[in-house]
């Protein structure tokens, strides 16, 4: 990724895809542009298995702290 948003959501009451859809449309009003992937920490995904949230992908990332979401657009994506 060659820039990315850090986005923190820590209410307890939203579902994983709910926050990455939240994070996903603020990434978009500020950058102009979708973003393509989102880390999260591994706690997050259940058998570090990826996720698809409305074309975002959700991997799990070692160095995401809790409730952080990092977002931006993979640079092999960019290439294409």
């Amino acid at each position: 990724m060659e820039t990315g948003l850090l986005w923190f959501d820590n209410d307890a009451a939203r579902s994983i895809e709910e926050k990455v859809r939240r994070a996903a449309e603020h990434y978009r009003a500020r950058h102009g542009h979708t973003c393509d992937v989102c880390f999260v920490p591994p706690a997050v995904l259940a058998d570090n298995e990826p996720l698809q949230v409305d074309g975002v992908q959700v991997r799990a990332g070692r160095a995401i702290l809790p409730h952080h979401f990092w977002l931006g657009v993979l640079e092999e994506m960019l290439n294409e």
